[in-house]
């Protein structure tokens, strides 16, 4: 084992909790933007017909989840890992 490797330290219990942080808002984050973004997308169907309202939903729904959810992500993550940082910091 080579000098540099004794002298690292294992990851503490608080790493844990602080990543764990950020993932779970990170998660939430992109199932609550992906509703949200399809909610708001879909709301340009509604002064269609019922036939053309329906294949309206149809075509803008996984665009608006995929932006919806994949914005979430990013804003959870960061927010999520921010307040973390926050809870999880050495004094």
């Amino acid at each position: 084992m080579s000098r540099d490797m004794r002298n690292v330290k294992p990851p503490t219990h608080g790493t844990f909790i602080c990543t764990t942080i950020a993932l779970v808002f990170g998660v939430s984050s992109a199932y609550l933007g992906g509703q949200l973004s399809t909610h708001l997308h879909n709301q340009k169907c509604t002064t269609k017909g019922w036939g053309w309202q329906q294949l309206c939903h149809i075509t803008t729904t996984p665009a608006a989840m995929w932006q919806g959810s994949t914005t979430g992500l990013w804003t959870g993550i960061i927010f999520g890992a921010f307040l973390g940082g926050i809870v999880c910091r050495r004094r």
